[in-house]
């Protein structure tokens, strides 16, 4: 075992060349740990000699052959095969325990044969044990090393060969010191001339530069710092000997420095806390989780292989070891029964990862902390809180809660193993009530979805079974606390009477008289424990036809059923009835009463169609007419056909021919008739069993047609598009419209005309209409005065004008200047409306000759006995104006002066 690393087997390569007479000295092999030796030398000639610490045990050694050259097969043979063996690579193996007081004697023979030429070669391996101490350093030196030929007394022949370096292995972290040496490169030419060496490739003159360096003259490699396995593990650098001219004396030699694993390195998790589940009640054994972690140092040393270990188990319960732990896969798994979620919900676990193979004293340690939650399975049943449950609920009312059952349950809420589920068992054969659960609480709602009567049951008792979603654990059965009683009152309530049956049919034969008895139609109470009348009333009868009694609920006609009324349909008419009893608060029902009529004959049929065309001439001359009867058969069709005989001209001119029970063609009986309309009169009798006839008037339209029958004269067509009374509307309307466009061009006439007149007569600077009048209204307008229209009615009793203050006057009115004074007219009478008022005014002054010629705005204000604006007036006075003196008109502007000459001038 290796005190430095704790390896237990290791081997040293061990290399030896032959080539001639000159034997050399190989790189002690991989595992030499060159820290702690003694700085001897091996030294022999011809003979490997292996300096073992005295504790070691020497496991394998491996002896190399080269051949330079040659290329034959090479076949090793081992002196001791008892103890020792060597296999074809070279590598030497202890087949046995060696004791270390027999190394002294251990002598082995190596022979190397070749299988081509059969040549053979022998060399000597001798074990010694070292009684140096282990913290001096080790030093080797390569010799050259002399192969014996098989014949010892031939002469052997020396060959060139080139320079051999085998591998350097260098541990990582060295102390030092500094620079380090590993090994002396030499060539055979150093004999004869001075050399020069040097390295070249990364970690000598590449980056990293400076790890490595060597004597130029002594050809010595050291290695300048402490190398890191982890950063870089080998190095390959090639050596280069040249002579002072710089001229190569030597092939380069390539040089493997590898880089020894020390257990640098703690293993690391690669989650500091690890999270894992199992379900409570597991067997010892489940699977419950995988932790891992690395270590960066060789994984294939003991530097990297890792063990795993539980250090503490936190709670303690029900024992202290409940978890176990793979030591190589970190795998985790139960090792004792007793998981209980409702008792430890979760447990947690340090781990410890240790490198060195688990070594507590030599290896490196980590912890992580694993958290292992238990898993809920439903291995508790729900049970219920109390054995009886109690709810009352008012008859025939449905989705109401009665009672809510409330369960316990240890299982994790809110999951299928604490959800409950309920069942009613018994006490509820007719399905009347229903368990639903409350998502939120998880109780049972007592719910009723079927109507309860209590005249039926008072109460209720059920039998309720609680269970969860999911079943339970094998092994686990239900208790008799899952299992509870509901005790259900019901509370009388006054419901409603009802009709049987309903709705409730009976035949009649319609022209029933008033006053006639249908039938009796009665309502029952359900109520047998609340005694009650009961009244009735109508609450529908299209027809008014019926009449009920409040007490007895008998029915009688008010008026004469008619089987062919509009609100008979298909025979059936349909009268409501309500039913109301005397409880607190009152309750009503509803009933229906259809009567089916049936028919008897009081219905005379009529001719159908009403209106036909024919031609002038009798071919084609046909029409087919029936009849319409409101009655059914058999008080309708067949029906009988005849001509009337008044007026004479109609059997005369038409004849009539049966073609069916329900039909017949009408023709003419004459060769030519003139056209027009003719209205044929026809008695129609019905199949009843007391036959009824009817006269009905066939309106036949004759008119010339064309070849292929059909009318041709505008009558016809006017006729075929519209009716009668169509075309009057028509032509009505257009009339209207005639007079409206004709009244609205005369006053468009009138108005222009007017207008001109205005033009001439009325001065701009005196024209007020363009002009803004001011009321001094302060209100907002017309709406908020109050006006008194008692004094529009009553002209007599306005005070007089004089009786107006003085220096009062409208905005309105005229401008208050001399005016030349006018014979006075005569006052109208004044009329009682004020319309006659406004029509007298109007014709006395267009009747007026001495009236100004305003036909503008004039004031009626009734202030006084006469209008200060004078009278009405117009131009066309019936007056010739000869003997009117018209020179104030000169006063009224040059418009006017015009005027003033034309009248009041001479006959000039």
């Amino acid at each position: 075992r290796c005190d430095l690393c704790g390896l237990e087997e290791f081997y040293l390569s061990l290399y030896a060349v032959l080539c001639g007479n000159n034997m050399g000295w190989g790189q002690p092999g991989k595992h030499i740990h060159t820290k702690g030796l003694d700085n001897e030398a091996l030294r022999c000639e011809g003979v490997f000699l292996l300096y073992c610490w005295s504790n070691f045990l020497l496991l394998s050694l491996a002896v190399g052959f080269v051949d330079c050259g040659r290329g034959g097969l090479v076949r090793f043979e081992c002196s001791n095969p008892s103890d020792f063996r060597i296999e074809a690579d070279g590598v030497v193996y202890a087949v046995r325990s060696i004791q270390h007081s027999t190394l002294p004697a251990l002598t082995l023979l190596i022979k190397a044969s070749d299988t081509t030429t059969q040549q053979q070669w022998v060399t000597q391996v001798r074990l010694t044990p070292s009684t140096l101490s282990s913290q001096q350093p080790f030093k080797a030196y390569h010799h050259e090393i002399a192969f014996p030929s098989r014949n010892m007394d031939s002469q052997l022949k020396r060959m060139k060969r080139d320079w051999v370096i085998p591998p350097i292995n260098v541990p990582e972290n060295s102390r030092g010191p500094f620079p380090q040496e590993l090994v002396r490169i030499r060539s055979d030419h150093d004999k004869n001339r001075s050399l020069r060496y040097s390295v070249t490739g990364p970690g000598a003159d590449q980056p990293p530069t400076g790890i490595f360096i060597i004597d130029p003259i002594s050809g010595e490699l050291s290695v300048n710092k402490p190398l890191d396995r982890e950063h870089i593990s080998n190095f390959h650098l090639r050596a280069h000997a040249v002579d002072l001219n710089g001229n190569q004396v030597e092939n380069p030699i390539d040089i493997v420095i590898n880089v020894i694993d020390m257990n640098d390195n703690r293993p690391e998790f690669t989650h500091q806390i690890w999270n894992g589940t199992v379900p409570e009640g597991s067997k010892p054994g489940t699977f419950v989780m995988t932790v891992t972690s690395v270590d960066k140092d060789d994984p294939k040393t003991a530097n990297g292989m890792l063990r795993y270990k539980i250090l503490s188990q936190n709670p303690e319960s029900p024992t202290s070891n409940m978890f176990t732990i793979n030591n190589k896969t970190g795998g985790i798994i139960t090792v004792a029964a007793g998981l209980d979620r409702e008792k430890v919900p979760q447990y947690t676990l340090i781990i410890q990862a240790t490198d060195m193979e688990g070594n507590p004293m030599y290896g490196l340690s980590n912890t992580a902390t694993a958290v292992i939650r238990v898993t809920d399975v439903n291995d508790n049943p729900p049970e219920f809180t109390a054995e009886t449950f109690f709810g009352e609920v008012p008859e025939n009312r449905v989705n109401v809660i009665v009672a809510n059952l409330t369960v316990t349950d240890k299982d994790q809420p809110n999951t299928p193993a604490w959800n409950a589920v309920y069942k009613i068992t018994g006490g509820d054969p007719t399905g009347r009530f229903s368990v639903p659960t409350d998502p939120t609480t998880n109780e049972g709602l007592v719910t009723v979805v079927k109507p309860i009567d209590y005249e039926i049951s008072r109460t209720y008792v059920l039998t309720v079974e609680a269970r969860n979603e999911v079943p339970l654990a094998r092994g686990i059965h239900s208790p008799r606390q899952s299992t509870a009683t509901v005790s259900i009152r019901v509370i009388d309530m006054n419901e409603s009477p009802y009709f049987e049956p309903n709705p409730k049919l009976i035949r009649l034969e319609e022209g029933m008289m008033p006053e006639s008895t249908l039938t009796t139609f009665t309502a029952q109470d359900p109520d047998r424990f609340m005694p009650q009348t009961i009244r009735y009333s109508k609450l529908s009868d299209p027809a008014n036809w019926l009449r009920i009694d409040p007490n007895t609920g008998r029915i009688k006609t008010i008026a004469i059923l008619d089987r062919e009324s509009p609100f008979v349909k298909n025979s059936l008419y349909n009268a409501t009835f309500l039913a109301t009893d005397s409880g607190i608060p009152p309750a009503s029902g509803t009933g229906t009463l259809q009567i089916f009529l049936l028919d008897i004959n009081d219905n005379a049929p009529k001719v159908f169609p009403q209106e036909a065309e024919i031609c002038e001439k009798p071919e084609p001359n046909a029409i087919n007419i029936t009849a319409v009867d409101g009655d059914l058969n058999p008080n309708a069709g067949p029906f009988a056909f005849e001509l009337a005989h008044r007026p004479s001209d109609v059997r005369r001119n038409w004849t009539i021919t049966r073609v069916s029970g329900d039909y017949a063609q009408v023709s003419l009986k004459i060769g030519y008739l003139e056209s027009g309309i003719y209205e044929i009169p026809i008695i129609i009798t019905d199949s009843g069993n007391l036959p009824m006839s009817n006269t009905s008037y066939l309106r036949i339209k004759v008119c010339q047609c064309d070849i292929s029958g059909d009318c041709t004269d505008q009558e016809h067509i006017m006729a075929a598009g519209l009716g009668t009374g169509a075309i009057i509307a028509i032509l009505l309307c257009i009339i209207i419209l005639l007079i409206l466009v004709l009244l609205f061009v005369v006053w468009m006439k009138r108005r222009d005309k007017e207008r001109q007149a205005k033009q001439l007569l009325i001065d701009p600077e005196d024209d007020v209409r363009d002009n803004i009048l001011k009321y001094d209204e302060e209100g907002g307008g017309e709406e908020d005065q109050d006006y008194d229209l008692s004094q529009l009615q009553q002209p007599d009793t306005i005070e007089p004008d004089a009786i107006k203050p003085v220096g009062i006057r409208r905005l309105d009115e005229r401008p208050l200047h001399p005016e030349p004074q006018y014979p006075m007219r005569s006052a109208a009478p004044h009329p009682g409306d004020i319309g006659d008022f406004i029509n007298e005014g109007l014709k006395a002054a267009d009747n007026d000759p001495t009236a100004p010629p305003y036909d503008s705005l004039l004031v009626f204000d009734y202030e006084g006995s006469g209008s200060t604006a004078g009278s009405l007036s117009s131009l066309n006075s019936s007056s010739s104006g000869g003997d009117q003196d018209y020179d104030y008109l000169n006063d009224w502007g040059p418009r006017f002066r015009k005027l003033a000459d034309m009248y009041g001038g001479s006959d000039d």
